[in-house]
């Protein structure tokens, strides 16, 4: 198994699209690169992510940038959906080369219409989120969501 985390807006919704998908073994909701190492206070930074378990023999970290793609706006600076706010940029962390190297080529490809601001960038830090965010539209599938839910349970 190997990890990449994925910031997407919200993590409610990129936790429950990222669980359905093929070769995805694992899903955590937290926080990608922020200073601080606690969940106490601002977000210090951080964005709101899905740390992703995923099995490299069933689907590629360009396979999982695909579906990534199919639920953000890849053109939005700090904005998803209502979500507004450093906290909900998007984002592609890992702490493997390879993974941010094929993250980065996969989106090479789509700046040929505009500039897509998913920042690409090595995990320096992530802190889980507290067990209330964990699968937490599993739970309260009528809380908020940016991602349409037509979109959500595509791959269920």
């Amino acid at each position: 198994m190997e990890v990449i985390y994925f910031a997407g807006g919200c993590l409610w919704g990129v936790q429950a699209f990222m669980k359905t998908l093929p070769g995805v073994t694992y899903t955590e909701a937290g926080r990608a690169n922020g200073t601080s190492h606690t969940l106490d206070g601002e977000y210090d930074g951080y964005a709101e992510c899905v740390k992703t378990g995923f099995d490299p023999n069933v689907i590629t970290v360009s396979r999982l940038m695909e579906y990534y793609f199919e639920i953000i706006d890849p053109y939005s600076m700090n904005q998803q959906g209502i979500d507004v706010g450093e906290k909900y940029r998007t984002g592609v962390y890992s702490e493997k080369a390879e993974h941010l190297e094929e993250a980065r080529s996969f989106i090479s490809r789509r700046n040929d219409r505009k500039r897509v601001v998913v920042e690409v960038l090595p995990l320096t830090n992530y802190v889980r989120s507290a067990e209330e965010h964990q699968d937490r539209l599993t739970r309260r599938p009528d809380d908020y969501c940016h991602i349409p839910s037509e979109i959500l349970n595509k791959y269920k």
